[in-house]
């Protein structure tokens, strides 16, 4: 039998406590007002989306009925004992509102950028009768922290993608397709993969995720005639291996004949990533790559990815050729790429970039690939979302509440009926602010969606504008420090990249150096040993630390 979180069932999208909530307010509590916010975090501004999902997941439409009562009440009663379920107030609103929820959604539109600290959503009860929705809603509606910080997320790796796209490219034009969402199988559900995957679409037009499609069409009203997402024949490495290890040309050259046009993507590292770039791609397949109507894009999927994506767009340059383009940044030809997919984060994919620029390669040579670091490797905290009440309405006074914690100042909350405006061109939350200066709208009112927001115009609404130019670079790498020998042991021939490197002078810089050679060939002793003084290291932060 198929299962629905929660039975589709709002009496039951809660945390236990807030069963016992409504008893807890003061006498005569008429209108409860809440609202949502980034608090701060790892990036300076939020891309709202996702609220809409919810909105018509959960909220609209008859979501309160006799059936459902029935069933809630027979879970609660058993989790907490008989009593304590509101089951009055539920039944009111069958009664009363038909089964609808009687409250007031105001939001910003989705695919807005916010700087972070302030308003992005406000909740409050229709009906004094209900006040106790505005916050039994919290745990469903705070679940758009989830498809915000992803939208963030990618967005601001866009931002990084536009500014060497920027510096070392003719054209920006595609970047809609420099950041792939490889994430499926690397979050905790189906529905979490369609949210993740649409929030990271609202940025880029590229997906293996496709979840994110149905996502996009059927929540966001996509036209049918199209979707939000698109890919290209690729190869896993199961379909190169199991021709054997010595018969990776065959396999290679099957994904050449059965997809002889168009874009086509083939993992390279089973094996040997040097040999698959220069003697098969670049040797025994040159002319049947040079000669493809269509561009072949190699995948390395191992190693560090800045030292992988610049060795191997050193050997493919070796023997496929290169030019320089107007800024002075070499290209490959048009029929060969590059994909990163493995180990790409926001962190990761500038170091890439900043490399490749420096070793005088232009972003166009290259798209990026991630999984966990674009769906998965993140939580409310990384945004520090938060949903709080600033405003209550007991009998006729109308009461401004806040949290002051002396012990984290981080998280004093907001006070007053909050309105978001703008203030010299910058969005600005206002404590009992001017309502006619509000940005924020009403996108659900009385059990009824009031605004429908289109997926096209989050995404104009989301668009990333030009981001300065690049500053000077040099690695702490100690692959860089050793690539003239590298190369020299590939026969290339190459102008010495030693004046890039640069020894590290911090302590966080020394510690990505040790992790950028990790891995090459170490012994069992070796990595005992290593463990037990990064342990000592990790010991000496973590006091370090605690004293501020």
């Amino acid at each position: 039998m198929a299962y629905t979180p929660c039975n589709g069932n709002a009496m039951l999208v809660t945390d236990s406590y807030k069963v016992t909530h409504n008893q807890q307010y003061p006498p005569n509590t008429k209108t409860v007002f809440s609202y949502f916010e980034c608090r701060g975090g790892k990036f300076k501004e939020s891309c709202f989306f996702g609220l809409q999902y919810i909105i018509k997941n959960w909220l609209s439409g008859v979501v309160v009925t006799e059936e459902k009562i029935v069933e809630a009440k027979d879970y609660l009663d058993k989790h907490f004992g008989p009593g304590v379920f509101n089951e009055a107030g539920w039944r009111y609103i069958l009664e009363k509102h038909g089964g609808k929820l009687p409250m007031r959604i105001r939001a910003v539109p989705e695919g807005t950028v916010v700087p972070v600290k302030n308003v992005l959503f406000t909740v409050e009860n229709t009906d004094p009768e209900c006040f106790w929705l505005v916050t039994w809603f919290e745990t469903i509606l705070v679940q758009a922290w989830y498809p915000i910080t992803v939208c963030t997320n990618s967005r601001e790796q866009k931002k990084i993608l536009r500014k060497y796209l920027d510096a070392t490219a003719e054209s920006s034009d595609g970047i809609g397709f420099k950041l792939h969402d490889f994430g499926f199988r690397g979050v905790s559900s189906a529905e979490t993969a369609g949210i993740g995957g649409a929030a990271h679409l609202v940025n880029f037009m590229g997906t293996d995720t496709l979840a994110a499609l149905t996502v996009a069409r059927d929540v966001y009203g996509l036209s049918k005639d199209t979707v939000a997402g698109f890919s290209i024949p690729a190869s896993e490495h199961s379909t190169i291996t199991s021709w054997g290890k010595n018969e990776e040309l065959g396999a290679f050259t099957n994904m050449l004949d059965k997809f002889p046009t168009g874009l086509v993507a083939c993992v390279s590292d089973s094996f040997n990533i040097w040999e698959a770039c220069t003697k098969l791609w670049g040797g025994t397949l040159k002319d049947k790559v040079s000669g493809r109507k269509g561009t072949l894009v190699v995948r390395p999927d191992s190693g560090h990815p800045p030292e992988v994506v610049v060795k191997c767009l050193e050997l493919l340059g070796s023997k496929f050729g290169t030019s320089m383009n107007s800024k002075g940044y070499k290209m490959l030809p048009d029929f060969i790429r590059l994909i990163q997919g493995d180990g790409i984060d926001a962190e990761m994919l500038e170091s890439c970039l900043a490399h490749m620029a420096a070793f005088g390669w232009s972003a166009d040579n290259l798209a990026f690939g991630s999984g966990g670091g674009l769906l998965q490797k993140l939580n409310r905290d990384t945004m520090k979302c938060a949903y709080k009440c600033s405003w209550v309405k007991v009998g006729d006074e109308a009461r401004d509440v806040s949290k002051d914690p002396i012990t984290d100042r981080g998280k004093k909350s907001k006070r007053g009926r909050l309105t978001l405006e703008d203030v010299n061109g910058t969005l600005t939350t206002m404590e009992n602010g001017d309502p006619a200066k509000d940005v924020l709208t009403t996108v659900f009112e009385n059990g009824e969606l009031t605004v429908d927001q289109s997926f096209e115009d989050v995404r104009k609404r989301a668009e990333v504008s030009e981001q300065g130019p690049l500053q000077p670079f040099q690695s702490s790498e100690g692959w860089v420090k050793e690539f003239d020998n590298w190369a020299k042991e590939m026969g290339l021939e190459i102008v010495s990249k030693a004046s890039l490197y640069k020894p590290s002078s911090s302590v966080a810089d020394a510690l990505k150096t040790v992790g950028g050679d990790i891995g090459k060939n170490l012994t069992k002793e070796e990595v005992e040993e290593a463990l037990k003084e990064l342990t000592a290291v990790n010991e000496k932060l973590t006091a370090l630390a605690k004293k501020f």
